[in-house]
């Protein structure tokens, strides 16, 4: 790279994408459609995309204590308390939309913030009695992945059941 002062994000342009089909997806499904579950014993729809929102918060806000977690519905990104660990408050739609596109944000600035130098700095996460070192680049990857693999997850289920799924490689 010629210039070391300019962001990784062109080296992850197209991610957007994924965030802007899960919603595209998920904007339109009905309280009863996002209730759907791949089993009966594995979260409904609205959890999944719960969890999909809120890991982002945890990682970039929490781990590596970018702003911006106060704009989302996750404002305590380190209590390890997500929608998803509460099955009994179903979120809507909108809630999820918001969700997803107020993380997205996160996940933007931080691609426009982070410069190649930067990606390679470690942190430490406590998990229990361990410590874990990651670094900007080893959890970029993870949420990138994180999101497609969600996303795979979330077609499987709503094909299954009839529902609109989302492709994330369709050309427009």
């Amino acid at each position: 790279m010629s210039n070391p002062n300019a962001s990784v994000g062109r080296f992850y342009q197209g991610w957007q994408i994924y965030n802007e089909r899960i919603v595209e997806v998920v904007r339109d499904l009905s309280a009863q459609e996002l209730q759907v579950r791949p089993a009966s014993d594995r979260w409904p729809i609205w959890a999944t995309v719960a969890h999909t929102a809120g890991v982002r918060g945890y990682w970039l806000c929490g781990v590596f204590r970018e702003p911006g977690a106060e704009t989302t519905p996750f404002s305590d990104p380190m209590s390890g308390i997500g929608w998803e660990d509460d099955l009994d408050t179903p979120r809507t739609a909108a809630e999820l939309t918001e969700a997803l596109e107020t993380t997205w944000r996160i996940v933007a600035g931080s691609l426009e913030r982070w410069r190649p130098d930067m990606l390679y700095e470690q942190f430490e996460r406590r998990v229990g009695n361990k410590t874990q070192v990651h670094t900007r680049q080893s959890v970029l990857l993870r949420l990138l992945s994180h999101d497609a693999y969600h996303s795979g997850e979330l077609s499987q289920t709503l094909g299954i059941h009839g529902l609109p799924q989302i492709d994330l490689w369709r050309v427009d």
